[in-house]
C-alpha cells in the first residue's frame, strides 16, 4: 500500500514550486489532493517541467486524484472555505500542509517598506495561522487526529542579512509551530516545520540566474548544490506519512548543511 493511501491532504500554494512538488508527491503515495492557491496556473520562470499543466492537471495524467480551490489565505473566511471544500469533496481532512508564502530581500532594514513588512506578515505568518486553526478545528470535531506541516525557511532559525522582514516572518511562523505542537499533541494531531534553504523555485529564479549569487551561495554550502523541490517534497510526504509518528514539534532543516558554517571549504 502506498504511504498515504487515501489520506486527504491541502496544500496551499500549490500551483508552483514546494507546493507544487509536495502536492503531487503525496498524491504518488496514495492521498487525494486539495491543490489551493490564489492562481490555479503555475507562476512563469520556474523550473517545472511540466509548466503547460496545473498541478490538478499534473495529478491526475498520473493516475492520482485531486480539485483545485481557489484560496488566499490572508483572508480567514476563506481558509475555511478550502477545508470546508477538502471535507465536501473527499469527505475528511487528514494533513494540512501551510505552504503560501512570500519573499522579500535585498535591502538593509533602514529600506524596506511597512509595505514589505506588512505583505510578509499577511502570507507568512497570518496565512499559516489561519490554515492551522481551520485545519484544527476540522481535525478536532473528526477526533481522529491528523498532520500539520508548516514550511517555514532557515530563515526561521537564524539571521540573514539583507532580508529582515522575511526572517521576522519566519521566526514568528517557527514559534506557531512549536506552540500548535504543545497544544494539540494530546489530541494527536502532530506538527512540525520544514525549513530549506535556498531552493530552485519561481521565487528564486533571479538570484539563481545570477551568477555571482550563485557561485557564492553554492560555495557556501558544505554539500556544493542548491536544494531541489523534491528533496523538499519527499521530507513532506514522511512528515505527513505514519513513518514519523514520533516526530512531533520539530522544525526540521533541510539545507544541505547550510547553517552548520557559510563558507567555503
Amino acid at each position: 500500500m502506498a504511504r498515504l493511501q487515501d489520506k486527504v491532504v491541502v496544500v496551499t500554494g500549490a500551483s508552483s514550486g514546494f507546493g507544487r512538488g509536495i502536492a503531487k508527491a503525496c498524491a504518488a503515495e496514495g492521498a487525494k489532493v486539495v491543490v489551493s492557491d490564489v492562481h490555479e496556473k503555475p507562476n512563469t520562470g520556474g523550473f517545472e517541467d511540466d509548466a503547460a499543466l496545473t498541478t490538478v492537471e499534473v495529478i491526475e495524467k498520473a493516475g492520482g486524484r485531486a480539485v483545485y480551490v481557489g484560496c488566499d489565505v490572508t483572508n480567514a473566511d476563506q481558509v475555511d472555505h478550502l477545508i470546508a471544500e477538502a471535507v465536501r469533496v473527499f469527505g475528511r481532512l487528514d494533513v494540512m500542509v501551510n505552504n503560501a508564502g512570500v519573499y522579500r530581500a535585498g535591502k538593509r532594514l533602514h529600506e524596506f517598506t511597512e509595505a514589505d513588512l506588512d505583505v510578509c506578515y499577511e502570507v507568512n505568518v497570518k496565512g499559516t495561522f489561519f490554515g492551522a486553526r481551520s485545519a484544527i478545528r476540522q481535525l478536532l470535531a473528526q477526533g481522529a487526529g491528523g498532520v500539520i506541516i508548516n514550511l517555514v525557511s532557515t530563515a526561521g532559525l537564524q539571521g540573514h542579512p539583507n532580508q529582515s522582514v522575511y526572517n521576522i516572518s519566519k521566526g514568528a511562523q517557527a514559534n506557531l509551530t512549536r506552540c500548535l505542537a504543545i497544544e494539540y499533541g494530546k489530541d494527536g494531531i502532530r506538527v512540525n516545520g520544514i525549513c530549506p534553504t535556498y531552493a530552485k523555485t519561481s521565487l528564486t529564479r533571479e538570484l539563481f540566474d545570477d551568477k555571482d549569487f550563485d557561485q557564492a551561495f553554492t560555495e557556501s554550502i558544505p554539500l556544493k548544490r542548491w536544494g531541489e523541490v523534491d528533496d523538499i517534497a519527499n521530507l513532506a510526504v514522511f512528515l505527513a506519512a505514519d513513518e514519523s509518528s514520533y516526530i512531533h514539534g520539530d522544525l526540521i532543516k533541510i539545507d544541505g548543511g547550510e547553517t552548520l558554517c557559510r563558507y567555503s571549504v
